[in-house]
């Protein structure tokens, strides 16, 4: 339970971070989906400012009324979404290098995944796909595995709608979602947008784009990122957690460019390990493929970003490396990275993912319903999730 002094902090920030998303949507047009995207409280009223020298004057003041706070890892986390904050104004205001954006909103390492790092996941997939039966280099036998899972684009809104459903009942083992099955979400099948699915919690509609090759065990990671035990579930326990008095008011909105910006992703990413659904060589292949596609994405935003490399070149560079899902893949993840405003956030797939499951994996399981209520039950960085301990 969060001592009253945190829950009244966080009252004040809330409000804060909605009066920076306002003078955000009404600055230059540049943020055209603001600091906030999901807000569960629109009835809130936004703090006023009228410049971005106030937007940082106000978090100087409760930067340093964070670290008055009795909680080590509410200290951590909202002095970091302070510093968070402050860097997202200064940026808007008048431009923050790209290496800068990446650490300063983000709290991580400010550098793409370096080549040894992409070289141990293609090592592990080698041997998982050697030891499935796949045979040929690499790329060979990742567009066979590729082919021997794949959903025709005409399956994959009932095939998705039914692994929601086993989603949800193997989730509910082991979480208490506060909320019927009907409740839930539903598929809506899309093209042509930066994402590969996004979970819209106010509509109850996962957005899942087709573009991309989709197999049966990317489906499953999707079913459970955006959904059960990921964000869905992310988004019902905040709300219904305030709604109770236990839980802070800025857990009822999801901001990007943030120190919550990296958990929010390893939440989710890490769901498959919490509700047991890793169960076969191709779950474990999807997995390796996810993780490393998520580096791909770090090198790719760095190339436009940092050494000025062309839509086209970095474009070519993708289609060498990325093994599976086609050029439907490939343009979701330029139009992702290729949004100023919004590039830096692929650092939080690459760098949320491991913070998350490093602690799931060190917590006994006599102790891991005590760990997914401190990770549920607040937001975090990736540094005060590991705090748990």
């Amino acid at each position: 339970m969060l001592s009253d002094r945190t829950l009244e902090y966080a009252e004040d920030v809330t409000g804060a971070l909605l009066g920076v998303d306002a003078l955000c949507r009404t600055d230059d047009g540049e943020f055209d989906e603001g600091l906030v995207v999901v807000n569960m409280d629109p009835a809130r009223v936004p703090e006023a400012f009228s410049s971005w020298d106030d937007v940082r004057a106000r978090f100087d003041v409760l930067r340093e009324r964070a670290a008055g706070l009795p909680e080590p890892d509410r200290r951590l986390y909202y002095t970091q979404l302070c510093q968070s904050t402050d860097a997202f104004a200064r940026y808007h205001d008048g431009g923050l290098p790209f290496e800068r954006q990446i650490a300063e909103f983000l709290h991580v390492a400010p550098a793409p995944a370096s080549a040894g790092e992409l070289d141990v996941l293609r090592t592990e997939l080698r041997r998982e796909l050697t030891a499935a039966g796949y045979t040929g280099d690499l790329t060979e036998q990742a567009s066979q595995w590729e082919r021997s899972n794949v959903v025709p684009a005409d399956e994959v809104e009932g095939t998705l709608t039914g692994l929601l459903d086993e989603a949800w009942d193997r989730t509910a083992e082991r979480i208490e979602v506060p909320a019927p099955k009907t409740d839930g979400m539903r598929v809506a099948t899309v093209r042509g947008v930066p994402f590969n699915a996004r979970c819209n919690y106010l509509e109850r509609t996962v957005e899942l784009n087709i573009d991309p090759i989709l197999t049966l065990p990317a489906l499953k990671h999707l079913a459970v990122h955006e959904c059960y035990p990921g964000h869905y579930v992310q988004f019902k326990l905040r709300e219904t957690g305030y709604r109770a008095g236990r839980a802070a008011a800025d857990g009822l909105l999801s901001i990007v460019n943030s120190a919550s910006s990296s958990t929010f992703e390893g939440i989710a990413d890490n769901g498959i390990r919490v509700i047991d659904w890793l169960q076969n060589p191709d779950d474990r292949i999807s997995s390796i493929l996810t993780h490393y596609r998520a580096g791909l994405g770090t090198v790719a935003a760095w190339q436009m970003h940092a050494e000025g490399r062309s839509e086209d070149q970095v474009r070519d560079w993708l289609r060498d490396t990325s093994l599976i899902g086609g050029e439907g893949w490939i343009e979701n993840r330029l139009r992702f990275i290729a949004a100023p405003q919004r590039s830096a956030l692929i650092w939080s797939y690459w760098h949320g993912e491991p913070a998350v499951r490093t602690i799931w994996e060190r917590v006994s399981e006599e102790r891991r319903p005590d760990f997914l209520q401190f990770l549920y039950g607040a937001m975090h960085s990736c540094q005060s999730v590991a705090l748990f301990e």
